[in-house]
């Protein structure tokens, strides 16, 4: 399978700063989004550290094996970068008087083959979008989650009740956290989404299938997709993260054509 990956990040169109980050490294499939939070500038400090280091060491992980790692190798390794991260971001935001109270969402994948490892912290999301059908692979890790959940709440009454960013987990805020795995398969010509709730607070579903389920490129989806949460309001940091499968190509090179045919004459 071939992977390809665009992202972008916009503060909004109320705030002024963003507390967003996303990476991707595409020579080894890892992908991660980060919604930051805190005062002045904690937030995006959260952000940035959870994606720099989660990207490089499981990049890092992936490219010195001497064999494909299998979905469990890969999810023991997510479980340790994310616990690493969260507690250096913890003893960051309770060593400086300026950082106290930082955190941060996360949601990180690694595609591999014919699979995707995707874990997820907060209410940063992750969609795929398959024959036409857009899906939420990932669930809120928030009070209103927990209320659907319960069946105190149907999904239409939570998307406008308050309280909508209590969380329930994030990254840095306690000492220790828990990642949620889960693996996925993939399919030729599935599309993926991670975003953060800058866009999703904004945009419904069934819109962000209709533009995700264009035939434009990878970096003009992400372009629409936040010009279509900044004409909602853009209260929040909109960032996106698109990775689209394709199969693999069985033509051969130019290069590969001719001394193809070379090596064949007799």
């Amino acid at each position: 399978m071939n992977y390809s990956y665009s992202a972008q990040t916009h503060p909004g169109m109320v705030r002024s700063n963003n507390e967003d980050a996303a990476l991707f490294d595409p020579n080894c499939g890892v992908a991660v989004l980060a919604d930051g939070m805190g005062g002045y500038n904690a937030g995006e400090i959260a952000s940035g550290m959870a994606t720099t280091f989660i990207k490089s060491e499981l990049a890092r992980w992936l490219s010195s094996g001497s064999h494909a790692p299998s979905p469990s190798e890969i999810s023991r390794a997510m479980e340790l970068c994310v616990k690493k991260t969260n507690l250096s971001i913890f003893n960051a935001a309770t060593s400086n008087p300026s950082y106290a109270g930082m955190g941060t969402t996360l949601v990180l994948g690694v595609f591999q083959g014919h699979h995707l490892v995707l874990g997820h912290v907060g209410d940063s999301r992750c969609y795929r979008l398959r024959k036409g059908i857009l899906t939420q692979i990932t669930k809120d890790h928030s009070m209103l989650q927990e209320q659907v959940d319960a069946g105190l709440l149907t999904v239409e009454q939570a998307a406008t009740a308050p309280g909508k960013n209590l969380l329930t987990r994030a990254i840095g805020v306690e000492s220790t956290t828990e990642v949620e795995i889960h693996t996925h398969d993939i399919e030729v010509n599935d599309l993926y989404l991670m975003c953060s709730d800058g866009l999703t607070d904004m945009v419904k579903d069934a819109t962000i299938a209709e533009i995700i389920g264009t035939e434009e490129s990878l970096t003009q989806i992400a372009a629409n997709l936040i010009a279509k949460a900044n004409m909602g309001g853009g209260r929040d940091n909109i960032t996106v993260l698109l990775t689209q499968a394709k199969a693999p190509s069985d033509k051969p090179g130019l290069l590969s054509r001719l001394f193809g045919s070379a090596s064949n004459k007799p």
